[in-house]
């Protein structure tokens, strides 16, 4: 990303959501994004997704302009690279843990198993259960799976612990750090859990629509592969 915009217009009023982000990530980083409600977090993992779009500034995704991308672009960017995990589950009731991750799967071009991506997140013995037959965190689990099964590069995750308690919550981090570790897939995260800094290569803080701070952990070895 090179300067960054994105500006939102209510009538009269300009709403200044992101200003002038410049930002690299990299192949198989673990990124936490930090910052207050309104700093700019979710618009920014929404246009790393290819859900929104900036308005102006540039956005490459090995090569690719995204920011110019029409929306049939955008769509193949998503279904083709793009993993995404939000706060509140979205799983059908009506269908197991298994069919729900495999509705991913039909579409992807490479996907996993179902039962493989369940078994990465520990559900291996919970495949033909519903939803209403798990807890909270085994369902946000269902759901990270789901994300995964298609062998997504990039997995983004908007608030995954938000919904949980502290402890199932520090659960599902460790979840997606083992995915991380074990798959290579490049995440990023929004969070309020400061358990997942140390898991982190990277902690950025965001505030008024910029980052202001970056802290990298030394105890994870840095990567080597530009992405963006």
């Amino acid at each position: 990303m090179r300067g960054l915009t994105r500006v939102f217009r209510m009538g009269e009023v300009e709403i200044h959501a992101l200003r002038g982000v410049d930002l690299d990530l990299y192949a198989g980083e673990f990124v936490v994004l930090l910052g207050a409600s309104g700093s700019g977090k979710s618009t920014l993992l929404n246009i790393l997704g290819g859900l929104d779009r900036v308005t102006s500034g540039e956005v490459r995704y090995r090569g690719e302009d995204l920011g110019s991308a029409d929306e049939a672009a955008l769509t193949r960017y998503r279904r083709r690279h793009v993993g995404f995990v939000f706060q509140f589950y979205n799983l059908i009731a009506s269908l197991t843990a298994r069919e729900n991750v495999a509705i991913v799967t039909e579409i992807a071009d490479d996907p996993m198993d179902p039962a493989e991506a369940l078994a990465l997140v520990g559900l291996a013995e919970r495949l033909d259960h519903f939803p209403a037959q798990l807890s909270g965190g085994e369902q946000q689990r269902v759901a990270i799976a789901r994300a995964i099964a298609k062998n997504p590069a990039i997995l983004l995750c908007d608030e995954p612990t938000g919904a949980l308690d502290s402890a199932t919550g520090v659960r599902v981090l460790e979840v997606l750090d083992d995915i991380n570790r074990r798959l290579g897939t490049t995440t990023v995260i929004i969070t309020h859990n400061a358990v997942i800094a140390g898991m982190a290569d990277r902690v950025m803080r965001l505030s008024d629509g910029r980052i202001v701070e970056t802290q990298a952990n030394p105890r994870r070895a840095a990567p080597r592969e530009l992405h963006w």
